[in-house]
């Protein structure tokens, strides 16, 4: 199938997809090379590139057009089988293990193609309310999603799974695919995916539910899964939402008549110079306007008003309610009923519960609750200062101290209760400047995903004395001298900042250590090859830098040419200094991969590269 053909295709998905239609033709897709090249190119970065599954010499090292070739081949021929995936376990922030599934190279590849495919069909119609693994989107985008709609929230519904990935019924997961997707062999290929089972002590198990996590495909077979219960809870929200504002609060509304009438009267005492009485009529203005700031403006059980919320990252939801405590208990039942009769899930009791917003519950990391200090603010409105009260109710985000407890140990930083820093002797071996950089890294990545917290600065600066004194306290332990001469003689000081200047090529450059300042707050974060759209065709008409490189045909360590390559990926860029600096900076900017003659590859591998480099030199000078 020629490319422009597919690409055609390809761009008709969307628009297909948000007609309802079923769409054919998915497997043909899968002929062209366009896609596979885009597929190795996506995950060919990855750290688990050189991460075995079951078999281990099939990892993404030594791939070369024939090995692409040859698997597009078997894919559309049918012959293609998919082997069991490896299954390791992950301790969990609770104390216990998650089960993680690490499919072949070869694998991974075969799904990095399929999903390309798939989130074509599916990003387009994929609700708003659903964040997890979706391009442009984050925890950070789920969060601001909550923070202002849900203003005015009563009662926080959540709702925990069990074992969502372990627990996915694949005869409904098919059917459901089933529903856009008509194409049996397009869907012959994902099943084997899910029933490829798993080794575990060298015992093969079947798999008859679930998908592996840590499959390439998995994140979005699990939003196609979910993406049922997001439309249930939109036909909910629009079943239970009613009105369009909450009736005023008797209480208020009565004191607002009376401070206008109240300020009538002082402007007509005024306006017949009777000021000493118009003080005394200010004295009950300003008394009857404190008894206003504590009554709220508006009904907050008008049984008129009602309000649904609901977002979900992944298999984390969260369903925001405004009315009745009954209410939330009446959805909750509804949404546990759904899980069980649609999507055979299971709801943790022990997990699952309704809080006041006011207590708030967790969400992301995350305590997610309600402000109800009704602060009081100077701002300009209509050419004048005036006083506005904070909306009762608005949401705050707050940083649980369980979670910073356990990111001080996990970072073994030292004690989080007597806020005291402790050194880290396996780091001291390492440079004065990767110590500060490694340091920065931790403390930089716990602020970024913080700072949308509302008082955030203040509820991490325990954590940053310990990390500071941490840090000063590994150096010391490294040069064996004390705190102060650390602070005073060892590190730079430019501008009131600790540092060290690092030697570059043109010239001299100040690494400053992290201080909170540096973080913009409130502003979410996008991470460059996450959150990025995804585009099969960014590049109409060009092949990819890799692929590129493969049929050059030209090794880059040797440069001998019409020669069959294999991409060789580097597990640290040292690996890579018998190459040229032209090599040696290609791999850098494509995280250290390099593209070799089969002879070179293996040379490398043995650890005779450079003789062979200098053979071939000394051949080619005689």
């Amino acid at each position: 199938m020629r490319t422009e053909i597919v690409e055609k295709r390809l761009n008709s998905l969307p628009d297909l997809a948000r007609q309802g239609k079923r769409i054919n033709g998915l497997h043909r897709l899968l002929a062209c090379p366009r896609i596979w090249e885009l597929a190795y190119e996506a995950i060919a970065p990855n750290r688990g590139a050189l991460t075995p599954g079951v078999t281990p010499d099939n990892t993404l090292d030594g791939f070369s057009l024939e090995r692409m070739q040859g698997i597009i081949d078997r894919v559309m021929g049918g012959t293609y089988r998919f082997t069991p995936v490896r299954r390791v376990y992950i301790p969990k922030a609770n104390g216990k293990k998650r089960p993680l599934g690490i499919p072949n190279a070869d694998d991974k590849f075969v799904q990095a193609a399929v999903k390309m495919v798939l989130e074509r069909v599916y990003e387009p119609i994929f609700s708003d309310s659903s964040h997890g693994f979706r391009a442009s989107r984050s925890c950070h985008t789920a969060l601001e999603s909550i923070k202002r709609p849900w203003t005015g929230v009563i009662w926080l519904v959540d709702v925990d799974v069990v074992g969502f990935f372990d627990n996915i019924d694949h005869n409904i997961l098919l059917d459901l695919l089933r529903k856009l997707v008509d194409d049996e062999d397009f869907l012959r290929l994902i099943k084997g995916m899910l029933a490829a089972g798993y080794m575990e002590d060298w015992t093969w198990n079947a798999t008859h539910s679930g998908t592996p996590q840590g499959g390439v495909v998995s994140p979005l077979l699990a939003n196609v899964y979910l993406h049922e219960l997001d439309e249930f809870m939109e036909t909910l929200r629009k079943q239970y939402n009613c009105g369009t504002e909450r009736r005023l609060d008797p209480r208020y509304e009565c004191i607002r008549k009376r401070i206008k009438r109240t300020r009538r009267r002082v402007n007509h005492l005024r306006s017949q110079g009777r000021e000493p009485e118009a003080k005394k009529v200010l004295t009950k203005l300003r008394e009857l306007s404190t008894v206003q700031r504590t009554l709220p403006s508006q009904d907050l059980f008008d049984p008129g008003y009602r309000r649904l919320s609901y977002v979900r990252y992944a298999d984390d939801f969260l369903i925001g309610i405004t009315g009745p405590k009954q209410d939330a208990r009446d959805v909750m039942d509804k949404v546990r009923s759904f899980l069980k009769d649609h999507l055979r899930l299971g709801v943790a009791d022990e997990k699952s519960g309704i809080a006041s917003a006011a207590d708030g519950t967790t969400f992301l990391g995350y305590t997610v609750r309600t402000n109800t200090s009704g602060r009081i603010q100077r701002v300009r409105s209509g050419g004048r200062i005036v006083s506005r009260r904070d909306a009762a109710r608005n949401i705050q985000f707050h940083v649980p101290h369980a979670k910073l407890e356990a990111f001080t140990e996990r970072q073994r930083l030292g004690n989080y209760h007597t806020v005291r820093g402790e050194a880290r002797p396996e780091l001291v071996n390492s440079s004065d400047l990767e110590l500060i950089v490694t340091y920065n890294a931790v403390m930089r990545g716990l602020a970024e995903y913080y700072k949308l917290g509302s008082n955030w600065q203040r509820e991490l600066s325990r954590v940053q004395r310990i990390w500071w004194f941490s840090l000063m306290k590994t150096l010391a332990r490294k040069h064996k001298c004390s705190l102060p001469y650390v602070c005073g003689t060892l590190l730079d000081k430019v501008h009131g900042e600790h540092g060290l200047w690092m030697d570059k090529s043109d010239g001299q450059t100040f690494v400053p250590v992290f201080r909170m300042k540096y973080i913009k707050s409130g502003k979410p974060s996008t991470v460059a090859g996450i959150d990025r759209e995804t585009d099969i065709f960014y590049l109409s008409g060009s092949r990819t830098d890799m692929v590129d490189r493969l049929r050059a045909k030209v090794c880059e360590a040797c440069g001998d040419t019409d020669a069959p390559l294999q991409i060789h990926h580097a597990r640290r860029l040292a690996d890579t200094v018998h190459l040229s600096l032209a090599a040696q900076t290609v791999a850098a900017r494509r995280r250290k991969l390099v593209a070799l003659c089969q002879p070179c590859h293996v040379a490398l591998h043995a650890g005779t590269l450079q003789r062979r480099l200098d053979q071939k030199a000394n051949v080619g000078a005689g």
